[in-house]
C-alpha cells in the first residue's frame, strides 16, 4: 500500500514541486497551506508522514509540531527558508525527525522521506524481532517500543534507530558517523550538531523516566550506552 504524505507549506509553487516529487515516487499526497489546516488533515487523513514548513501563516510549523506531539507520533520532516542551525536544532528538539533547508533538491527530500518511513516501519529481518536489553532498558524491535523499568518511552523513528544501534553493542563507542549511518540515508550530510541534538533528546526522554545515565559521551570519539540504571 502506498504511503500517504501530508505536505504543509504556504507557498503554492513549493507545494506543487514537493507533491510532484512524492507522487512520482509512488506516494499518495495531500497538501495544505497553513498550520490549522495541517492539524485538521493530520487528524482526518492519518498520514504516514508530514512535510512541514516552519514559516507558515496563522500557526507556524514549530507550533504545529508542538500540538501534534501532545497526542501523536506522526513522523515530521521540517522545511525552512532559513538554514540557521538554531532553527534546525529547535525543530529536532521539539520532536521533528529531520530537517531540510530551502532551496532543496526534490530528490534529496524524497530520499529523506523514505529514510524516515523506513525507520518508522522497518522490514522485518531474521534476527531483528528479538528483544534487546541493557540495565533496566528493554527494546522490542517488532513492537517498536523502548521501556525503562515500567515506563514506556516515546522516541521518534530516528531516535529509536539510534537507541537500537547503541543497545546492539552497549560496551562499544559509536562515532557520530556511525550514528548517522544507523539513522539516515547514505550520501545525506548530517552535521555533528544535529547528531548531538538527537542524543540530547534521547537523554532527556530517559531522564524524564528516571534514567540519568542512559548515554555517555566519550570526548573526542563519540557516544556509548551508559549503565541505564543497572
Amino acid at each position: 500500500m502506498a504511503h500517504r504524505i501530508l505536505v504543509a507549506d504556504d507557498d503554492p509553487h513549493i507545494r506543487e514541486v514537493i507533491c510532484f516529487a512524492l507522487e512520482k515516487a509512488g506516494m499518495v499526497v495531500d497538501a495544505v497551506g497553513d498550520g490549522p489546516s495541517a492539524l485538521r488533515e493530520a487528524e482526518c487523513k492519518a498520514p504516514d508522514l508530514m512535510v512541514l514548513d516552519v514559516g507558515m501563516p496563522l500557526m507556524d510549523g514549530l507550533e504545529v509540531c508542538r500540538e501534534l506531539r501532545k497526542t501523536s507520533r506522526l513522523p515530521i520532516l521540517f522545511l525552512s527558508a532559513r538554514d540557521e542551525e538554531i532553527d534546525r536544532i529547535l525543530g529536532l528538539e521539539m520532536g521533528g525527525d529531520d530537517y531540510v533547508a530551502k532551496p532543496f533538491s526534490p530528490r534529496e527530500l524524497v530520499a529523506r522521506v523514505n529514510v524516515i518511513l523506513r525507520r518508522a516501519r522497518p522490514e522485518p529481518e531474521a534476527d531483528e524481532d528479538e528483544p534487546m536489553a541493557h540495565g533496566r532498558v528493554e527494546l522490542r524491535p517488532a513492537q517498536r517500543c523502548v521501556r525503562f523499568g515500567e515506563v514506556d518511552l516515546d522516541f521518534t523513528a530516528i531516535e529509536f534507530s539510534i537507541v537500537k544501534r547503541l543497545l546492539a553493542r552497549p560496551s562499544y563507542v559509536l562515532t557520530r558517523a556511525q550514528i548517522v549511518d544507523a539513522s539516515h540515508a547514505a550520501n545525506i550530510h548530517i552535521s555533528d550538531r544535529t547528531v548531538d541534538s538527537h542524543i540530547r533528546n534521547i537523554r532527556a526522554k530517559f531522564a524524564a523516566a528516571g534514567c540519568s545515565d542512559a548515554v555517555e559521551t566519550v570526548h573526542g570519539v563519540g557516544f556509548r550506552l551508559g549503565r541505564c540504571g543497572a
